[in-house]
């Protein structure tokens, strides 16, 4: 099977089938460096774009140097990824003709404040590259942000409001 990378309209460059591949076909290894997240995050502090694959708990990522790296995140995808003995493989989760664009669920699950938008153009995209799980942790915590700040804002309005009036030398 062969692979080829070129202009994607989910972004910028993407991988592409020259070939049918099965249903359940491995279509790709993501190959790289290996990484602490620590070493990846002082790494591309400033970079807007990464290539980063995550493993395991997270501790480790695959700094991406393959054909592997141009495939393009789908909330709808045909292919997914697993980690087999120290190694990523993206397989493929239904029959794709030759010409596809390959994509996966990228499942994201850290990126500090970027909202890593989404643009698949799936039917049902969620409008964001984070993991469901990623995404119902977050509106959570924007909740809970917001809860504490109304509750902040009403607590200052009582003291406010319980503060004695000022003696302005009239009575």
């Amino acid at each position: 099977m062969g692979l080829i990378i070129r202009s994607s309209a989910i972004h910028a460059a993407g991988c592409y089938t020259t070939t049918a591949v099965r249903k359940g076909s491995k279509v790709a290894e993501y190959t790289g460096h290996l990484l602490t997240k620590e070493e990846a995050d002082t790494s591309y502090e400033d970079s807007p774009i990464t290539y980063l694959f995550g493993l395991g708990d997270g501790t480790m990522v695959i700094d991406g140097h393959c054909a592997a790296m141009f495939i393009n995140h789908s909330c709808d995808p045909n292919c997914e990824t697993s980690e087999e003995d120290g190694r990523v493989w993206v397989t493929a989760i239904r029959n794709l003709a030759a010409g596809d664009e390959i994509t996966y669920d990228y499942c994201l699950y850290d990126g500090g404040d970027d909202d890593a938008i989404c643009n698949c153009g799936a039917e049902k995209c969620r409008g964001t590259m984070y993991s469901k799980e990623e995404i119902r942790r977050r509106k959570a915590a924007a909740a809970k942000a917001s809860r504490q700040a109304s509750k902040k804002k009403r607590s200052g309005r009582k003291l406010r409001s319980r503060a004695p009036a000022l003696n302005n030398g009239n009575g």
